[in-house]
């Protein structure tokens, strides 16, 4: 059985490393991405390398943008007092995509997890706390996924923020128990916002 060059091998390889995709997912898409060259790969290989020389994390949230504070975070219509917590920067994304929160973002960058030896500090928690005192935030929303590790998340961001004397509310119905917000659709997510309780 002949093998693919080192080079094309290398990229299946990467490739495979990639969330929802295996070695045979990636096979397929390296030897589309050939077959259609001038189409998919030289445009593709161009906006990688636009990307990686460009994208950076926002300092103040955490999202990606290309400049040390994102977009979201400088615009001033998004200062409404609200901070929306998501795990990840796909979760933010997939609030934005619903349309339906005006106000700036926060992200954890993962959970709380002991198994897994990630405490506040490896997460964008104490930022948080100096975030709701500094920009005089009323409601903190948990958007964060119905998982046990993003249950117990929110609890403890709920304690923290107790003292501050600050609304800490989350997502309610619409949000299935073991659900992640970026596999939703922008109606349940809609939904979830609207419905969200007072923990």
């Amino acid at each position: 059985m002949s093998q693919a060059p080192r080079d094309i091998e290398d990229l299946i390889d990467l490739m495979a490393r990639l969330p929802g995709l295996g070695p045979r997912s990636a096979r397929r898409a390296v030897l589309q991405l050939i077959k259609k060259r001038s189409l998919l790969l030289i445009p593709l290989a161009d906006a990688m390398q636009r990307v990686a020389a460009t994208a950076r994390e926002c300092v103040n949230c955490g999202n990606v943008g290309t400049t040390e504070l994102c977009e979201i975070c400088t615009a001033e219509k998004r200062a409404t007092g609200e901070i929306c917590v998501v795990e990840d920067v796909a979760d933010l994304w997939a609030m934005e995509r619903a349309g339906v929160f005006k106000g700036r973002y926060h992200v954890l960058g993962g959970t709380l997890s002991a198994l897994d030896a990630v405490g506040p500090e490896e997460l964008r928690i104490p930022r948080l706390l100096t975030r709701v005192s500094e920009e005089g935030i009323g409601e903190v929303i948990l958007a964060l996924n119905a998982t046990v590790d993003g249950q117990t998340t929110a609890h403890y961001i709920a304690e923290q923020l107790e003292p501050m004397g600050v609304a800490v509310t989350s997502l309610a119905q619409g949000v299935p128990i073991g659900g992640e917000l970026d596999y939703l659709d922008d109606g349940t997510i809609s939904a979830a916002l609207r419905a969200r309780k007072a923990l």
